[in-house]
């Protein structure tokens, strides 16, 4: 993965921009990494994967419930799990 400091990624953002449709490009400041720039291809493509595993998850999660494997869980997991898969099911519709 190419690595570029945040001065040189605002200055050659057109070169960047032509990089990461083969690579993604990770933007550095002061040394430390603070963002990736990847192709609306690679993005995509990982936010299908995303929903991919949560489907799938859910798959086995409704297949242990019809065979009675019960666990336990607090209120406010459930909410963060439905918004996650809110979250992740509105991104793949657009």
């Amino acid at each position: 993965m190419k690595t570029l400091a945040a001065r040189e990624a605002k200055n050659k953002f057109g070169q960047m921009m032509d990089s990461v449709q083969s690579e993604p490009v990770t933007i550095e400041k002061n040394g430390r990494p603070v963002a990736v720039v990847l192709s609306i291809k690679d993005y995509q493509a990982s936010e299908q994967l995303k929903l991919e595993a949560l489907k799938r998850d859910i798959a086995i999660a409704q297949q242990e419930v019809k065979e009675g494997k019960v666990f336990d869980y607090s209120p406010d997991l459930a909410t963060r799990i439905k918004a996650r898969g809110r979250k992740l099911l509105n991104k793949s519709e657009n």
